[in-house]
């Protein structure tokens, strides 16, 4: 059973977001400008939860799951086309959290759970590799960390509020964003019906 193209996430889907945040000319210290930009980031993890949980429920299998999480990936992730600087600025901090989502996922399928820390130890060791420069490693325990909420441990707040700002921060806030899909893969909705 194969699943049609654009199932799960479109790129009208990820531009129509775009399009949303670049007409609202976001300001981050703004409530509803902030919730715009988590819903851009919970509706693409949405996205992978699903394939997720269709991964696991059997009509994806391995090899299919990889190219729609790939596919997925490459809309989120590709560049940017917005003048402004700062909305690409904020739309690019999305993206760095959304990168820890997708390869999380993709390890969880290729190589299953990690086992060898909790997700407390795996985020730790990660703020400790970037606090020494070590970003591919940071982003390895990050990862791995992710794959353990994605089969159901949960991420400690305390934990993640403790990271001093910057990568390992921001891709922990996205596997915050996954955990919740995970949990509750309800679609954001683009436009607020009233």
């Amino acid at each position: 059973m194969s699943t049609p193209p654009g199932e799960y996430y479109t790129e009208e889907r990820w531009q129509n977001w775009l399009d949303r945040i670049e007409e609202e000319e976001v300001d981050p210290e703004d409530e509803d400008s902030a919730r715009l930009l988590l819903n851009l980031q919970d509706d693409a993890a949405i996205a992978v939860a699903k394939i997720l949980t269709d991964y696991e429920d059997g009509p994806l299998d391995e090899a299919a799951t990889i190219d729609e999480l790939t596919g997925v990936r490459e809309i989120v992730l590709d560049d940017i086309d917005i003048d402004d600087e700062e909305t690409v600025m904020l739309i690019d901090g999305v993206q760095t959290s959304l990168l820890c989502v997708f390869y999380a996922a993709e390890e969880y399928v290729a190589e299953g759970v990690a086992a060898d820390a909790t997700v407390t130890d795996y985020i730790e060791a990660a703020a400790d590799a970037e606090a020494e420069e070590d970003l591919d490693a940071a982003l390895g325990y990050c990862v791995q960390a992710g794959t353990q909420i994605i089969d159901g441990e949960e991420l400690p707040m305390e934990v993640a509020e403790e990271l001093e700002y910057g990568l390992v921060s921001e891709w922990v806030n996205g596997l915050d964003s996954l955990q919740t899909a995970m949990s509750d893969p309800e679609v954001v909705e683009e436009e607020d019906e009233s």
